[in-house]
């Protein structure tokens, strides 16, 4: 049978069992209401579905995408027979398998990724703490790659989730690589939330973090996102590329203190930098034989 074949969906009734609400999505993700065109809303709704903390039923997708019935309804059966979204017997939504193999085929061929990974090694080896790799994706960062310290630390920061840029180590260096004005015109729409005390929550405090860290090439997060969590990171340039991109060191804030973060800073800079010139060295021509 071909993919392409319509696909009925159940539509089942607004009545959620429980009483329980959609799973939140976060807001970085609701795109939706501003996707323009049949494709970017299709787009909208497999992230949704994606991000959810949970399978959604019928009715969580179309309360929580915000358009009509019908349209979500096929939409999803596109999806669903696309196998980029799976419909359960117990009718909730997840992403589907075809969905996790062009994930794993994009993961694989990923140049960031593989070249940073040995200087990551390296870096989690020398200083014996968590090393992280994200990009800059808008307002938030995702996380690449991630070595745990020798000791198994329990944080928000894994493979494949985000966090906002503003209060992260690695957000905030990768915030480091844009122009200025790029960087004030993101700033200027982030929706602050102020996770622990020390969290940025002004466009104005953003800038001046972000300014001192193209400054010194290195910058910190003194549980700003996470209580009890520091860490020193440093932006990863990599001219003629669409990303910008970040390493840090992350750690306890009773084990890492600010001295020993400020001691590490030249490591973690010198080994963003080896990453930078092993990318552009992957851009230049290669000499015939």
């Amino acid at each position: 049978m071909s993919r392409r074949m319509t696909v009925d969906v159940a539509m089942p009734d607004d009545e959620k069992p429980n009483g329980e609400k959609p799973a939140a999505v976060p807001a970085s993700q609701g795109k939706t209401e501003n996707a323009t065109g049949t494709l970017g809303k299709v787009v909208s709704l497999l992230e949704l579905i994606a991000f959810a903390e949970k399978p959604m039923r019928f009715t969580d997708v179309v309360e929580a995408c915000g358009q009509p019935r019908g349209t979500v309804h096929r939409q999803l059966a596109h999806l669903v027979a696309e196998g980029l979204v799976d419909h359960a017997a117990d009718q909730t939504y997840a992403v589907g398998l075809r969905l996790l193999q062009l994930a794993a085929k994009a993961w694989s061929g990923n140049d960031l990724r593989s070249v940073a990974a040995p200087h990551l090694s390296a870096l989690q080896e020398a200083t014996q703490e968590s090393v992280h790799l994200a990009v800059l994706n808008g307002g938030q960062v995702t996380y690449l790659d991630k070595m745990e310290g020798r000791h198994t630390l329990r944080m928000h920061s894994q493979v494949g989730k985000t966090s906002p840029a503003y209060c992260t180590g690695v957000g905030k260096a990768a915030l480091s690589l844009l122009s200025v004005d790029a960087l004030a015109e993101l700033t200027a729409g982030m929706e602050f939330h102020r996770f622990t005390e020390a969290t940025i929550t002004t466009p104005e405090a953003l800038v001046a973090d972000v300014t001192a860290i193209r400054e010194n090439g290195y910058g910190f997060d003194l549980q700003e996102h996470e209580i009890g969590i520091h860490c020193v990171a440093a932006p990863v340039r990599a001219p003629g590329r669409n990303f910008c991109a970040a390493i840090s060191v992350t750690g306890p804030a009773y084990r890492v203190d600010v001295e020993q973060l400020r001691k590490w800073a030249p490591l973690v800079r010198e080994t963003a930098d080896k990453i930078s010139v092993e990318l552009a060295c992957r851009l230049s021509p290669v000499a015939d034989d």
